[in-house]
């Protein structure tokens, strides 16, 4: 994946606007648009910026790392977890909450579904008792 499309996947995920973006690390909203469609690519400075405004590694962004998580001595993240799979596993915010999706489920769909629902509601209920 491109620096661009890093960047882009990264601000989308955090529900920003190009302009809001562009806001919080202090560059214009027309290089960060020439960023992500890989027209030009962020000096040293900007990608710093980028990476430490997304909690992620330079490597990460420039693509010689596929663990977007800063490597050092921090503390496990559950919601960056989670995160992680949901890339991993390609699953995207808003085809997760699309109504109609979830409407054409199948019945046999829609047990396995209630399955992983029972798996999680135990699951919770053993971490409760810890």
């Amino acid at each position: 994946m491109s620096v661009g499309n890093l960047i882009t996947k990264l601000r989308k995920k955090r529900n920003l606007t190009q302009e809001g973006l562009a806001e919080r690390v202090g560059i214009s909203r027309a290089s960060l648009s020439h960023y992500e469609k890989d027209r030009r690519e962020p000096d040293y400075e900007t990608l710093r910026k980028l990476a430490d405004f997304f909690e992620v590694s330079t490597d990460y962004l420039l693509g010689r790392s596929k663990a977007a998580k800063k490597t050092g001595n921090e503390e496990y993240d559950s919601i960056e977890e989670i995160n992680r799979l949901l890339d991993k596993y390609e699953i995207d915010e808003m085809s997760f909450f699309d109504i109609d999706k979830w409407k054409s489920m199948s019945p046999e769909q829609i047990r396995e579904l209630e399955s992983y629902f029972q798996y999680l509601v135990q699951k919770s209920k053993e971490m409760d008792k810890k």
